[in-house]
């Protein structure tokens, strides 16, 4: 097999690359400003390689992908024109995956790294003599925004997040800003948003600020409204989703220590996007998180708080069904495959 040059444009979903050793480490953050987002760069979240791939061309029957060895279990897929051909484990300390065999043809191939663990790439191979190349990406861009339950730790494999499912389906191109336990609507965030390039973005918010008790009744609406007018700096027509939270039984009703429960965090984040449209803000949506999962899943909710994989797939099922291809369709978005 022969390897490819890691070549930075390989990389997609990444908004940095550090060269570590002979490897590249993607990041979710601008990782030359890593001091700019405490502590420990988004609390040590932003250098999991959540929605994460690379992706090029090739006629390849075998690919190899060789990263530093993992510490917990971990999946990697691979992808074609949507469709998720493979996918493959890596247990702690294993290094190396292989998938093949695949058909001769020439096709964009796309590898999602792990969602739930940090990814240093030190080799991509393919067969001896087939062809390779970066083809030109002209889907859609789609930025998300959230907490554990974008980024997915208990989804099947990465590209079963329901990001990556909805992504899948429509023929976007992703970046995932989701940081397990940290979306507490955090300025730099905001502008790290605001500064890369989006055709839609969609934001999930509460859940985070309800279980770290951050943002109180007097400030969460103040800075769900204060994220959206950062990002607006650069989008001001970009279509915006805010989701509220989806449901969590013991939260509904119960006040955490400033006093909100989650009904009160929905209620919050509806009336930050009714002022925001009230005002001129035409591009804005709100979703209702009960509307992307509630009570008729209990069972794909084993901690009362994260879907499980089947969870997160009715979650992307739902999201595409009844926010995505509405919203793709009124903004002239719909790809092809879609």
């Amino acid at each position: 097999m022969r390897s490819i040059v890691l070549d930075s444009a390989l990389f997609q979903g990444a908004v940095s690359l550090e060269q570590v050793g002979e490897g590249v480490k993607p990041w979710r953050i601008p990782y030359p400003q890593f001091a700019l987002f405490p502590p420990n760069g988004i609390n040590g979240t932003a250098h999991l390689s959540a929605g994460v791939r690379l992706r090029f061309a090739s006629n390849t029957g075998t690919v190899r992908l060789r990263i530093e060895p993992v510490s917990v279990e971990v999946q990697l897929d691979l992808v074609s024109e949507g469709e998720l051909l493979q996918t493959q484990t890596l247990q702690p300390g294993e290094s190396e995956v292989t998938f093949g065999p695949l058909s001769a043809s020439e096709r964009v191939l796309e590898i999602f790294l792990p969602q739930k663990a940090p990814t240093v790439v030190k080799e991509l191979a393919i067969d001896e003599g087939a062809s390779w190349s970066i083809p030109e990406d002209s889907r859609p861009k789609w930025t998300v925004y959230g907490s554990s339950i974008t980024q997915c730790n208990g989804a099947f494999s990465p590209a079963q997040t329901w990001p990556a499912i909805v992504a899948r389906r429509f023929g976007l191109n992703l970046t995932c800003f989701g940081f397990s336990g940290n979306c507490h609507l955090e300025p730099m965030v905001a502008r790290m948003i605001r500064d890369r390039e989006a055709d839609l973005i969609s934001m999930c918010l509460g859940i985070n600020v309800y279980g770290g008790s951050t943002l109180s009744k007097r400030t969460f609406q103040a800075a769900v409204i204060g994220l959206v007018q950062i990002v607006r700096e650069k989008h001001p027509d970009t279509p915006i989703i805010i989701q509220s939270p989806i449901w969590s039984p013991p939260r509904e009703e119960k006040q955490n220590a400033v006093g909100m429960t989650l009904a009160d965090m929905r209620a919050e984040v509806e009336e930050a996007v009714q002022n925001m449209t009230a005002l001129g803000d035409r591009n804005l949506h709100y979703v209702n998180g009960l509307t992307i999962f509630h009570e008729a899943y209990a069972e794909h909710l084993p901690d009362e708080l994260h879907p499980n994989g089947t969870g997160y797939a009715i979650m992307g099922e739902n999201y595409g069904n009844q926010v995505m291809e509405p919203m793709l369709a009124r903004y002239g978005l719909l790809t092809a495959r879609s």
